[in-house]
């Protein structure tokens, strides 16, 4: 997958222009930050875990942290990040560019966390290292196509 197949894919909500690249990296929620401008915690950040059938990508806040009691709670299982490999080969985009947009929903889960909320705007990655979008949590929902909200993460409520 690319930046373009990304908007291509946000086409049908009216947020293909609205995609962003930068000339310097935003591959880590730092990153990211610095070249948007906004503090690292409005970062949409896509982690993405084991599933049996596939894979689970959990969008949360850049200031988040998986909970692994709470994560067991919901999916039944431990928490196990996919290999760099996987992530490329199961969602299309690379680590550092993983976005919940333009996946397989047959082999990807998309959930979003609660930590988001707090948020009027957020800016999940679009499938490169160096790109983003700015949406509202309900457009975020939306254009990943999320199974739900779900409370899978700690850390965030003290910030």
């Amino acid at each position: 997958m690319s930046v373009e197949s990304v908007k291509q894919y946000l086409k049908q909500w009216g947020k293909d222009t609205a995609v962003m690249e930068f000339p310097v990296s935003s591959a880590t929620v730092d990153l990211a930050a610095e070249a948007l401008g906004v503090i690292p915690a409005r970062i949409a950040k896509t982690l993405s875990f084991e599933d049996s059938e596939g894979c689970i990508l959990i969008v949360a806040a850049g200031d988040a942290r998986i909970d692994n009691p709470k994560f067991k709670a919901k999916f039944g299982r431990k928490a196990r990040m996919l290999s760099p490999d996987q992530v490329l080969e199961l969602t299309g985009h690379p680590v550092g560019g993983v976005c919940p947009f333009d996946v397989d929903p047959h082999k990807v889960k998309v959930y979003t966390d609660v930590s988001l909320q707090r948020f009027d705007t957020v800016f999940p990655a679009c499938g490169s290292g160096n790109s983003a979008v700015e949406l509202s949590c309900e457009e975020l929902t939306q254009c990943s196509r999320s199974l739900e909200w779900i409370d899978v993460c700690k850390n965030w409520q003290d910030a």
